[in-house]
């Protein structure tokens, strides 16, 4: 008997794309860059499963091209905002995703922004290759405390609840924001319950960790900004859509807020010409907050237990779209 067809989008972890191999006949994109749309055009019209990733446009003209045989798609991701999941779930066709495994990663990564921004680190590195350092000096590369401050947390999940307890080593006054209050996590974490507004103007450092949504695109605009103190910082690890970057360069430009840290960019990658990149007063990584090798391998293995369930018509571990099993019941 055959096995069945999949197609992976790029070099995941081995230890993923093993578990991949030996369960079906395997098309690997070998490139560095993801594969052109024409190409998951092609590839998807004659698989059983797809493994992807979240720089994959899985839009509804692409589903609509998916042969009869396409039984699973598998992301290797916690969000699945590049995929047309109702379109998926009209074809009948289950979608995985990777949740939790990346939180601590993440929130370490958020904190070690945090931590750089404030005391400036990148600056200070490019300071001393710059043979600019010829003395200590009392006001050289000054930054605020981390201790004691009052941070900001946009997004109450497992990503900034993680990041509260990193936080509170640091004594610091937490105030978080969410959609859905959360009187529990208050008692148990001591933080506090603000509406945005008040969080931004009391705040010290903001995080973001909010899904990309309607309702978050461009969360962080003119307004937002004009809120925060003029020595407040910001850090984004969660969907750079959430951030208006033209609004952002406005306030780091004419000093309405100190200092910015990013992880993810509204285009990514950053155009080389972005007027982000002119500012010395920014970190922006590549969308590196969960590359640990521990949580990228786990990520890779429960995408390739996602797509191994749908190919043998299980349950899938992971589904982001749970209402397809009773539509095709």
């Amino acid at each position: 008997m055959s096995k069945p067809q999949v197609f992976v989008t790029r070099i995941i972890p081995d230890e993923g794309l093993e578990m991949v191999r030996t369960a079906a006949d395997v098309d690997v994109w070998q490139g560095e860059l993801p594969p052109p749309y024409d190409v998951l055009v092609e590839k998807i019209a004659s698989v059983d499963g797809l493994l992807c990733l979240l720089t994959d446009t899985i839009d509804r003209g692409l589903i609509h091209a998916a042969g009869e045989s396409l039984k699973v798609i598998s992301q290797m991701a916690v969000g699945y905002d590049n995929i047309d999941i109702p379109a998926a779930t009209e074809r009948g066709i289950p979608i995985g995703n990777t949740p939790g495994v990346l939180t601590d990663a993440t929130a370490d990564f958020a904190w070690a922004l945090l931590m750089a921004a404030a005391r400036r680190v990148v600056e200070a590195d490019k300071f001393t290759r710059d043979g600019h350092w010829k003395t200590w000096g009392p006001t050289l590369l000054l930054g605020p405390d981390i201790a004691g401050a009052t941070l900001g947390i946009v997004g109450l999940g497992r990503i900034g609840q993680a990041v509260v307890k990193r936080a509170q080593g640091f004594q610091m006054r937490i105030v978080y924001h969410d959609i859905q209050r959360r009187p529990d996590l208050e008692e148990k974490m001591g933080v506090e319950f603000a509406s945005l507004d008040s969080l931004l103007q009391e705040s010290d450092f903001v995080s973001i960790h909010t899904v990309l949504s309607d309702e978050t695109h461009h969360l962080f605009g003119d307004k937002q900004f004009e809120l925060m103190k003029p020595s407040g910082i910001l850090i984004n690890t969660a969907r750079g859509p959430i951030v208006d970057p033209i609004a952002l360069y406005s306030a780091l430009h004419n000093g309405k807020i100190a200092y910015a840290a990013l992880d993810v960019t509204e285009s990514e990658p950053i155009h080389a010409d972005d007027p982000l990149l002119e500012l010395e007063n920014i970190i922006i990584t590549p969308h590196i907050a969960s590359a640990s090798k521990q949580a990228r391998t786990k990520m890779a293995t429960m995408a390739a237990e996602n797509l191994i369930a749908g190919l043998k018509g299980e349950d899938l571990p992971n589904c982001v779209n749970p209402e397809v099993y009773s539509l095709s019941a």
